[in-house]
């Protein structure tokens, strides 16, 4: 009857236990290391003010000598978190556009390991701000969470338009002062070329008719 050496596989089983073991080892502390990386990399964006400002106006603290915190009116909220949307518009607008860069200067090894990991933890940060947002909304009025996104898109387009505009006023502006102080200078220029003209050159003398006329003086006599 066929029987199995148990003896014999004691080794390879034990080198498989140990070889397993080892990995999963090495796995766990390179996850730690990289969790711990990717928290010590600076933030994609800076500080959320409009976040944190709805924050503050919605777990606003009582003062001191008062038990009761002051009620901030609902709509009040609701222009609090309408700003903190438009401000997660601009940055999802930015979002956009540096992906399709980072991505590809990623494969040509033009940047390193580090901006990537940045770029996809404000990447789900973003995507967990827009489902609080949501919900904020939707606990501020119903179904509000399905349009204020809609309605967040619109300002910010409109105060992008405004700020451009502002731009090309201002350019316009600068370029009128700058041509109306061309148009001093070329004016005053030419008043002084005519000027000069008009002191160098004088009335012209005919030297023959001072020389020919005594001679023909002695013609007549």
């Amino acid at each position: 009857m066929f029987s199995l050496d148990w003896r014999g596989l004691v080794l390879p089983f034990a080198y498989l236990i140990v070889l397993t073991g080892t990995f999963m080892t090495f796995s766990t502390i390179y996850r730690k290391r990289k969790a711990q990386q990717s928290a010590n990399l600076a933030p994609w964006f800076g500080p959320h003010l409009q976040r944190n400002v709805y924050l503050s106006l919605l777990h606003m603290e009582p003062e001191t000598g008062s038990e009761k915190a002051p009620k901030v009116s609902e709509s009040v909220l609701r222009a609090a978190l309408l700003r903190r949307a438009v401000e997660d518009i601009h940055r999802i607008i930015q979002i956009r556009a540096a992906k399709a860069a980072c991505s590809s200067l990623l494969q040509r090894g033009s940047i390193g390991d580090d901006l990537w990991q940045r770029f996809q933890r404000a990447e789900k940060e973003m995507e967990e701000e827009l489902r609080d947002v949501v919900m904020e909304a939707n606990a501020l009025a119903p179904n509000w969470g399905q349009s204020i996104f809609q309605t967040a898109n619109e300002i910010a387009a409109n105060t992008v338009l405004r700020e451009r505009l502002d731009e090309i006023q201002a350019q316009v502006t600068q370029e009128k002062e700058w041509w109306e102080k061309r148009r001093a200078t070329v004016r005053s220029e030419f008043m002084k070329e005519l000027e000069g003209e008009e002191t160098g050159t004088g009335t012209p003398v005919d030297s023959s008719s001072v020389t020919s006329s005594p001679s023909r003086k002695k013609g007549k006599n």
